[in-house]
C-alpha cells in the first residue's frame, strides 16, 4: 500500500514516527489543532488527578490500616539483607522472621523504656526549674515599656485554669483516648503485617506480579525490587544518622548538665526521621529546656552543640551512608514534608521523604534497569544540542 490514500495521507517526520494529515479539501478534525491537543491533555490531567485525589481519600478513611502497612513495609525492606542473610546460612524462614522481630520490639521499647526512665527520674527537678522559669517570665513582663499588669495576668491565668477544666478540654481528653486505643490497634496490626512480610515477603510479591507478562513482568519485577532497595536504604541510613545526631547532641546536654539530656536525645533520634524540620524542632526544644532550667548562656550553648551536629550529619555523615541515589532536591523533599503533614499529621511527615524517594527510584528504572521513563530522561545541555545541529555547516563569512 502507497503512502497516499483516498481519506487521508501518511508523512514521515524526522524521528521516522508516521505523522496522519488531514487529505485537501477536508476540514481536519476539531481535536487534532493546537487548541485540541491542550484540550485533550487537560482531559487526561483531570482524569489522572482525579483517580489519584480518589485514592488519597480512601487512604485517608483507612489511616488505621494503611499506615500500619506502610511502616511494616519499610521495616521489612529495611531487614531484607538481614532475612536474606539467615537464610542462606541455613536459618528457616520462621526463625529468622521471630529474631528479626525481637529486634525490633528490643530497639523501638528500648528508645520508649529510656524516654520513660528518664522522664521519670528528673521530673521533680524539671518541674521545679520550669516552676522558677514562668516566675522568671513573668518577672521579666513587668519589665516591657508598655504596662501589663497584676490583673492581666491573673485573667490569663484564669482562662488557662477555665478551659483546663472545661468540657472542651475534656472531650479532647476522651479525643486522646481515642487516638490511644488507634495507635494500639495500628500497633498490633503492623506487628502481624511485619511478621507475614518478613516471613513471606518474595512469595507475596510473586503472587502480585503473576498477571504480568513479557516486558510487563521485568518491568514489575525492577520496580519491587527498588521500592525495597530504596526504603530499606533510606531507613537504615537516616537511622545511623539519626543515632549520630543523638548521641552528640546528648553528650554535649550532659556536659553543659542540662536537666532531661537522655530523653532530649531519645527525641532527637525520634525527630530526624522528619528531613530539614525534623533538626530544627529538636534543636529548638532543647535550647527552650536549657533556657528555662539553666540560663540563656546555656541555651546558646546548646544551639551551637545542635548547628555543629546537624552541619556533621549534613556534609559528611548523610552523603556517605545514605549515598547519592537518595538524595532528593530540598525543594521536593519540603514539598513532600507539607503534603504529608497535611494529609498524615506527623506520620505523614515521617512517611512522605521515603515515598517519594522510592516513587522517584522507581521512575529512574520504568524502561530498564538504569533507563528512566522516557518523560524523566536527562536532556542534553542546550549549547550541546546546537553544537550538533550546527556541526559541518559552513560559517557565513562577515
Amino acid at each position: 500500500m502507497g503512502l497516499f490514500s483516498s481519506s487521508s495521507r501518511t508523512v514521515r517526520s524526522d524521528e521516522s514516527r508516521p505523522l496522519l494529515v488531514a487529505s485537501a479539501g477536508k476540514p481536519a478534525s476539531m481535536w487534532s489543532d493546537g487548541f485540541g491537543t491542550l484540550a485533550t491533555r487537560s482531559l487526561q490531567v483531570i482524569i489522572v488527578v482525579g483517580i489519584a485525589a480518589a485514592l488519597i481519600l480512601g487512604m485517608l478513611q483507612l489511616t488505621v490500616v494503611v499506615i500500619p502497612v506502610l511502616l511494616a513495609l519499610i521495616l521489612a525492606s529495611a531487614a531484607a539483607p538481614a532475612m536474606a542473610w539467615m537464610r542462606r546460612h541455613g536459618i528457616s524462614s520462621l526463625w529468622a522472621t521471630l529474631i528479626t522481630l525481637l529486634g525490633v520490639v528490643v530497639v523501638l521499647g528500648g528508645i520508649g523504656w529510656l524516654v520513660v526512665w528518664a522522664v521519670r527520674n528528673q521530673w521533680d527537678e524539671l518541674s521545679q526549674s520550669a516552676q522558677q522559669g514562668f516566675d522568671s517570665v513573668l518577672t521579666w513582663v513587668q519589665t516591657l515599656p508598655f504596662e501589663i499588669d497584676q490583673d492581666q495576668i491573673d485573667e490569663w491565668i484564669g482562662t488557662l485554669t477555665d478551659f483546663v477544666t472545661s468540657a472542651q478540654f475534656g472531650s479532647g481528653a476522651l479525643a486522646g483516648v481515642s487516638a490511644v486505643a488507634n495507635f494500639l490497634t495500628g500497633l498490633v496490626l503492623m506487628v502481624v503485617t511485619l511478621f507475614f512480610f518478613l516471613k513471606d515477603g518474595p512469595k507475596l510479591w510473586e503472587f502480585l506480579v503473576r498477571p504480568f507478562r513479557g516486558s510487563d513482568y521485568d518491568r514489575a519485577v525492577r520496580v519491587g525490587h527498588k521500592a525495597v532497595q530504596t526504603f530499606g536504604a533510606y531507613l537504615r541510613g537516616t537511622a545511623a544518622v539519626a543515632a549520630v545526631d543523638a548521641i552528640g547532641i546528648t553528650i554535649g546536654l550532659l556536659i553543659l548538665q542540662i536537666p532531661l539530656a537522655l530523653p532530649l536525645g531519645a527525641l532527637v533520634f525520634v525527630l530526624a526521621f522528619i528531613p530539614i524540620v525534623g533538626a530544627t524542632v529538636a534543636g529548638i526544644l532543647a535550647a527552650l529546656v536549657a533556657l528555662v532550667t539553666n540560663d540563656l548562656g546555656a541555651a546558646i550553648w546548646v544551639v551551637v552543640i545542635v548547628v555543629a551536629v546537624n552541619q556533621l550529619e549534613g556534609n559528611f555523615l548523610q552523603p556517605f551512608l545514605m549515598g547519592r541515589s537518595m538524595k532528593l532536591h530540598a525543594f521536593a523533599v519540603l514539598i513532600a514534608l507539607t503534603i504529608g503533614t497535611v494529609l498524615g499529621g506527623i506520620v505523614g511527615a515521617i512517611l512522605a521523604v521515603p515515598l517519594t524517594a522510592a516513587a522517584w527510584g522507581i521512575i529512574q528504572v520504568w524502561d530498564g534497569p538504569n533507563t528512566p521513563a522516557r518523560w524523566a530522561r536527562r536532556k542534553q545541555a542546550l549549547d550541546e544540542q546546537v553544537d550538533t545541529v550546527t556541526a559541518g555547516q559552513p560559517r557565513r563569512a562577515d
